[in-house]
């Protein structure tokens, strides 16, 4: 092994045990290679929506539609024992999140919307989307997921478009997986 792979070896290593100590999940690869061929770990998120039992189908749907959509970051059910990246509550007003750092944060599936008729998969789609660092996109089409409520209520697109699977991409690329949200995106973000 010559050193430069010894170095990028050791770099993985120091990485990996780094973002383990502050309690963040690595996945193993998921076929996503760096610049010089080798396999990377993409970083596995995990929810938590026991407190939106009643969305938990919803939930699980718009995660999957991230899984699918981006290879630098998948989105996980929590296990038992394991502390939940994101929390995903419901109540009776209208859906929102709050990330607090990249892959973090609360999610709140509002009964509000879904009442007049928006789709559950597209709200949670949405919210988690915030979670994973992209802003509102208002007013927007169908096609865009951020584009959130203002595309109305006959849009039940799940799936980010191009624009924002990219900047997902690059936000969980290899370099920035510590990377925090600026204090500007912190506040609550509604759908």
């Amino acid at each position: 092994m010559n050193s430069r792979k010894i170095l990028r070896a050791s770099l993985a290593l120091c990485t990996t045990s780094l973002l383990f100590a502050s309690g963040v999940q690595v996945a193993s690869a998921t076929g996503q290679t760096d610049t010089q061929g080798e396999k990377v770990a993409a970083r596995v998120v995990t929810y938590d929506s026991s407190g939106a039992a009643e969305f938990k189908d919803a939930v699980t749907q718009g995660a999957e539609a991230w899984n699918v959509s981006v290879k630098n970051v998948q989105l996980k059910p929590v296990q038992s024992g394991q502390r939940a990246n994101i929390i995903v509550v419901a109540d009776n007003g209208w859906p929102r999140a709050q990330p607090t750092s990249l892959g973090n944060g609360r999610v709140w599936m509002g009964r509000q919307a879904v009442n007049e008729g928006h789709n559950t998969i597209r709200i949670a789609s949405h919210e988690l989307g915030h979670i994973l660092g992209l802003p509102d996109v208002k007013p927007g089409p169908c096609t865009s997921l951020m584009s959130g409520a203002s595309a109305g209520t006959s849009c039940t697109n799940r799936y980010p478009n191009a624009q924002e699977k990219s900047s997902v991409e690059r936000k969980f690329a290899g370099s920035q997986l510590s990377a925090r949200i600026t204090a500007s995106n912190v506040a609550l973000t509604a759908y």
